[in-house]
């Protein structure tokens, strides 16, 4: 792997911590409400077990990222890459919320061409 496949596997893998962070600890504070633009903070606390749910998940494909950075497994790289990919297309259509494709979905797309080259 080169220098720019390893920043971008390890720039989605932040990211994916960073949303388990906001999913699994934060979804109830003032940070989480704010971040997922979330109605009140009993909405928060009524939806609290999804969203932890959710941050497992994340937490899941940035630990598949990193296991990719370690093993130096292109394959690897190329599949989680490929999960964060759709799970930002999937995120972003279904919430109507484009923000979603840029965060998740650009920067997987951006490592899946660096590590198919």
């Amino acid at each position: 792997m080169n220098a720019i496949q390893y920043i971008l596997l390890a720039l989605v893998a932040f990211i994916h911590f960073y949303i388990l962070l906001l999913e699994m600890l934060l979804w109830t504070k003032p940070k989480g409400i704010k971040t997922f633009g979330l109605k009140s903070k009993d909405f928060a606390e009524e939806t609290k077990v999804l969203a932890a749910n959710q941050g497992l998940y994340n937490g899941f494909l940035a630990a598949g990222l990193t296991w990719s950075i370690l093993s130096q497994k292109i394959d690897v790289g190329i599949f989680f890459m490929t999960c964060v990919f759709i799970a930002g297309l999937y995120g972003s259509y279904s919430t109507k919320k484009p923000r979603i494709f840029v965060i998740q979905s650009i920067p997987a797309l951006l490592g899946i061409i660096s590590l198919m080259l």
